[in-house]
């Protein structure tokens, strides 16, 4: 058996495959070791991920994950032989190489995630060669949901979007500028709350100011990441639920840098079981 994990910092997508090719999709919240403990994350393995797991021994497991870098690799491949029966290999990697290896396969291209934060990476068909650092949502992220959800919040509340969209906003959330600010500064998470407004963004991509916000922010994540890496020369991948659900913007963004995008996913998920299953 093998057991694919695609974790972002709100969910984890999980493939158990068995030898007859047979699949049991599970999903579980995300799991970043560089925002979350080892308690936390061993917690999270036991108590939603394990229960649906067949008690026998799995083969290989290949983990994907957000925060998935340095140090922190160690931390997850600990958790992961604590609570799952593994017989032969274990393997922690970025996201970014699960969007690498579940997009591109074996040929090169630019691969990018943009979900509740957003990375980029050069991919040679086989490992990444060259990466921008994203800097997470406070200091890059750009295009994310949570760095979108962090200019929206400010434009709303620095009064550039208008009365009308602030109240529809604060009777749709059960929110005011207080609430806002406790749970961006003093609650865990902040990067997850801010994204869960990618919603109601969409909803209003008619306002002149709302489109521009989500405009400006794609095109700084072309500028400042994707055109870092011979963009005029490969096609971009794109993976990510709010490159998704935003991919008209997007391609506009796309289209206005000259930049060709090959294609746009929700998960990795069908291109990492192809990837895994032929090696």
């Amino acid at each position: 058996m093998i057991l694919i994990a695609d974790s972002g910092s709100t969910k984890t997508d999980w493939c158990l495959l068995d030898e007859q090719g047979n699949r049991k999709s599970i999903t579980t919240k995300g799991m970043n070791p560089y925002q979350q403990t080892g308690e936390q994350l061993s917690n999270e393995v036991a108590t939603a991920l394990v229960p649906q797991l067949p008690g026998t021994e799995i083969d290989e497991v290949f983990f994907y994950g957000a925060g998935c870098i340095y140090d922190k690799i160690a931390v997850m491949e600990k958790v992961l032989h604590e609570h799952l029966q593994i017989a032969k290999q274990c393997e922690v990697k970025s996201d970014m190489l699960a969007v690498a290896r579940g997009l591109c396969g074996h040929e090169p291209g630019i691969a990018c995630i943009m979900g509740t934060g957003s990375n980029s990476c050069f991919y040679d068909g086989k490992e990444i060669v060259k990466n921008v650092s994203s800097l997470g949502y406070i200091l890059g992220d750009e295009g994310s949901g949570s760095v979108l959800g962090k200019l929206f919040i400010s434009d709303l509340y620095k009064n550039q979007l208008g009365n009308e969209l602030k109240e529809e906003f604060e009777k749709q959330y059960g929110l005011d500028v207080g609430q806002v600010i406790d749970k961006v500064y003093r609650q865990p998470y902040p990067n997850r709350f801010l994204a869960s407004f990618a919603p109601f963004i969409k909803q209003h991509l008619d306002h002149p100011s709302v489109y521009q916000l989500v405009l400006g922010s794609f095109l700084a994540f072309f500028r400042r990441n994707v055109m870092q890496y011979e963009s005029d020369k490969y096609p971009v991948f794109f993976n990510g639920s709010i490159a998704w659900h935003f991919q008209e913007v997007l391609q506009e963004a796309a289209h206005q840098l000259g930049i060709n995008i090959g294609e746009i996913v929700k998960s990795p998920m069908e291109g990492l079981v192809k990837y895994h299953v032929s090696h």
